[in-house]
């Protein structure tokens, strides 16, 4: 049985993501966790690092400080590349290369236009040759199988997921058509989000009772989101972003407004319920049950429901995921499962 699994290695382990990615990958049925790796903990046990794993991990497995060149030559099959922007290129391009799958976290790949990623992120793009290899992959939201054979996967941010999910359908319905700044998201995601980092700003007694906005008006999720609508909508369309931290570890709740004038409630949950029949992540409530994010923390799933306000002409939309699975680990590996043939849901019940 062990000859037949799938190895797999994960670069950035040591952060939220990173041991979200160990926790699921350690207990997965088909795969094995031949590499962990991080740069600030090597040669120390995960199980002795993370201890919540204990008994989940190998206890002989160590973290590794592997170079991208040590990654490529390694044999394994599948890599998680759970960096920072920047950073993952470096990794991403030598393993590539070398013939490995590539699913990658972080922000390197997720936009299509090069100088998008230069005005948000502050830099030119580290491996423009590979944006064009590059797969932008929500799961739930593709309309063929040819990403499936893709070496490169640009796994989407957290935010971003929890606004897609929703509102992608509906765009490429024709359902809304949202005039520039009209649609407005406003997005709560716990602390976790901002990674595993020594700031006082992030210390429980900043965080705790407090909610505060963030990123506004140029938070870098909106290139991705905008990028993504506009090729849903088959032209561009531009969003107010309003991104705020809240007092938790973990979730991201998601608050849409949009001006939608004679569309119902009724033709919404049509189209929602065509686009994920039989998709098991993702759940639709009925409208005015609204979403919390204690029902899909520590899940792969993401619930959504929408209400219309006959008063001002908004349909209303709220979401809710656990940002660190349906947002990040948890979607990277339903992504691993589909690309190998499995049933997406494997390891992630």
């Amino acid at each position: 049985m062990s000859q037949n699994l799938t190895k797999v290695g994960i670069v950035g382990a040591s952060g939220y993501t990173g041991e979200e990615l160990v926790r699921v990958l350690a207990r997965h049925p088909r795969v094995k966790l031949a590499a962990v790796c991080s740069r600030t903990l090597a040669g120390k046990s995960v199980a002795d690092e993370i201890p919540r794993l204990r008994g989940i991990v190998d206890p002989a497995l160590v973290f590794s400080a592997s170079s991208p060149e040590e990654c490529a030559k390694s044999d394994v099959d599948v890599w998680f590349l759970a960096l920072p922007h920047g950073i993952a290129a470096e990794y991403a391009q030598p393993l590539v290369a070398a013939g490995k799958r590539v699913l990658d976290l972080s922000a390197d790949f997720r936009l299509r236009d090069l100088g998008l990623y230069k005005k948000y992120y502050g830099h030119d793009h580290p491996a423009p040759a590979l944006v064009a290899l590059a797969h932008y992959v929500i799961p739930e939201l593709q309309t063929d199988d040819a990403w499936k054979s893709a070496k490169l996967i640009a796994c989407p941010g957290c935010y971003p997921t929890s606004i897609q999910v929703p509102l992608v359908p509906l765009l490429r319905a024709g359902l809304l058509k949202p005039e520039p700044g009209r649609l407005i998201i406003n997005s709560y995601s716990g602390v976790s989000g901002a990674g595993k980092k020594a700031d006082v700003a992030f210390l429980f007694s900043e965080r705790d009772s407090s909610l505060k906005a963030y990123g506004i008006p140029g938070h870098r999720h909106i290139a991705e989101i905008e990028e993504q609508f506009g090729v849903a909508a088959g032209q561009p369309v531009v969003v107010q972003f309003n991104p705020h931290l809240a007092p938790m570890h973990r979730g991201i709740a998601t608050t849409i407004v949009v001006p939608a004038p004679g569309v119902t409630v009724a033709q919404v949950e049509a189209v929602w319920q065509k686009t994920y029949a039989g998709r098991p992540f993702v759940t639709l409530l009925k409208s005015g049950e609204f979403p919390d994010t204690a029902h899909v923390a520590n899940t792969n799933r993401v619930a959504c429901s929408v209400v219309a306000d006959a008063r001002t002409g908004n349909l209303i939309i709220t979401s809710v995921i656990d940002n660190l699975l349906k947002g990040a680990g948890g979607q990277a590996v339903q992504n691993l499962n589909l690309m190998m043939g499995w049933d997406e849901s494997e390891g992630l019940r």
